[in-house]
């Protein structure tokens, strides 16, 4: 009787919600993606087997426990032979960086992405309304978005935001900014760029869970183009759909699990713990908890709780694994496509297992991770770019993005595919390449001595 009731009240709270967003949908203040641009660095900064082993070597902080460590955490991370480092840890300067060296990588990843996101979309600098960057690692004065404002000669009336600190979630929290922006500014014109600077973060010191971030962040980012205009309906090529932010730092092992440090020789880095898959999991599922009405057909939902339902009274002491399984229901009902964060091989095999993913539900995400490596905020477009380039988005699927952050934060949204996408973008000149018959690390089989 009362699994009964409960079902009726959530039908009738449904359909009041169905009704609710009908109405807000004639008259809500849509957001509209024209197009994204990522960068790719210069093949002179790309981290082969040879330029990688060089720059572990020179770290005279290093011994050989540290260096078994570092062999068996690159073999295991999942990242190829062609992702890139910043240019100054490439020349050796990654002791002592300099504020130029910072400033530098980002004008590169700026105005690259920027020049070909304004060409490609026709749409001219002078018309930008809002502006958003987002970089966790680099505050300067004047601000990024100065930079960009002064670069592009913008309007003296241009929104300009500047987040730091955000982590790899950034560029869906700079999203969501635009998103409420545009009910304020009406047939707006906004730009995201999300990167991260390495430069001035490239751990030099032997602390094993600061070693860690060396082995998985690369170079990257990525500069994207929104409106609400909808006279531009025609011209985009995703619409936002939903966007739903869980913030976990109330929790203290969810804080401390990815955080900016010094070691206690003073080297500054990044610490991530083993907590971080677990944070990523609870602030996943209590994130899912908001995101799955909103994204779910009515019969899944009441299927989910029927089975919650009795899940819940067969065993009221379930493992974490399994109150994990029971908390999420079948996502694919409500998708077609799953973007998640390229954050490390545990976490996209966690989210992958938790979800009941097939491999080629996590052949995007897997593949990014393989050739570009974790380029933090920006590495969800990686992922995009993929599916694109695989001419696997067709006009009306459904897409969902997954990111997580320091904080720790899990960021996801659901955008809908105006038109079939079939840009090669970032991976034209590879795409035919991937998935690899077998995804064979090099190190292993020449440093493999170091861990006898």
């Amino acid at each position: 009787m009362e699994l009964l009731t409960a079902l009726c009240l959530l039908c009738f709270l449904y359909l009041t919600y169905y009704l609710y967003k009908l109405v807000l949908q004639r008259t809500n203040h849509c957001c509209y993606m024209l197009g994204y641009e990522c960068y790719k660095a210069t093949e002179d900064r790309r981290l082969d087997t040879e330029l990688c082993a060089s720059i572990v070597f020179r770290n005279k902080n290093l011994g050989l426990e540290e260096y078994r460590f570092l062999l068996r955490t690159i073999v295991k991370a999942g990242i190829g032979e062609n992702s890139y480092a910043p240019e100054n840890v490439i020349r050796g300067k990654e002791e002592r960086p300099e504020l130029i060296d910072s400033l530098t990588e980002m004008d590169q990843i700026f105005f690259e992405t920027l020049d070909n996101l304004f060409a490609k979309t026709r749409i001219s600098p002078q018309e930008i309304d809002i502006l958003v960057v987002n970089v966790s690692l680099l505050s300067c004065v004047p601000s990024l978005t100065a930079r960009v404002i002064n670069r592009y000669k913008m309007k003296s009336n241009v929104k300009a935001f500047n987040l730091s600190g955000m982590g790899c979630s950034a560029s869906l929290v700079a999203i969501d900014l635009v998103q409420q922006l545009f009910k304020t500014y009406n047939n707006a014109f906004a730009i995201v760029v999300s990167t991260e600077s390495l430069s001035a973060n490239w751990y030099c010191g032997n602390e094993k869970s600061m070693i860690l971030s060396n082995c998985l962040f690369r170079s990257g980012g990525c500069s994207m183009l929104f409106t609400n205009n909808k006279a531009l309906k025609h011209r985009a090529i995703l619409k936002l759909k939903c966007m739903v932010r869980t913030h976990y730092g109330s929790n203290d092992e969810a804080y401390d699990c990815c955080i900016q440090m010094e070691d206690g020789h003073g080297n500054r880095g990044f610490r991530l713990t083993k907590k971080l898959v677990n944070a990523a999991a609870q602030s996943f599922t209590i994130n899912l908890r908001v995101l799955g009405p909103k994204m779910l057909p009515l019969w899944e939902i009441i299927r989910y709780i029927i089975l919650s339902f009795a899940q819940r009274r067969k065993s009221k002491r379930a493992s974490l694994d399994e109150e994990l399984t029971a908390a999420i229901p079948n996502l694919k009902t409500g998708v077609e496509h799953f973007c998640i964060h390229p954050g490390g091989k545990a976490v996209i095999d966690g989210v992958g297992k938790s979800l009941g993913l097939t491999d080629y539900d996590l052949e995007p995400t897997r593949m990014t991770l393989h050739r570009f490596g974790n380029t933090s905020a920006g590495s969800l477009w990686y992922v995009l770019g993929y599916m694109e380039a695989k001419k696997r988005l067709k006009k009306g699927d459904r897409i969902i993005m997954i990111s997580f952050g320091s904080g720790f934060k899990c960021n996801t949204c659901i955008w809908e595919v105006m038109k079939d996408m079939k840009d090669g973008n970032v991976w034209k000149d590879c795409i035919d390449e991937y998935p690899p018959n077998a995804v064979v690390n090099p190190f292993m089989e020449k440093y493999g001595w170091l861990d006898r």
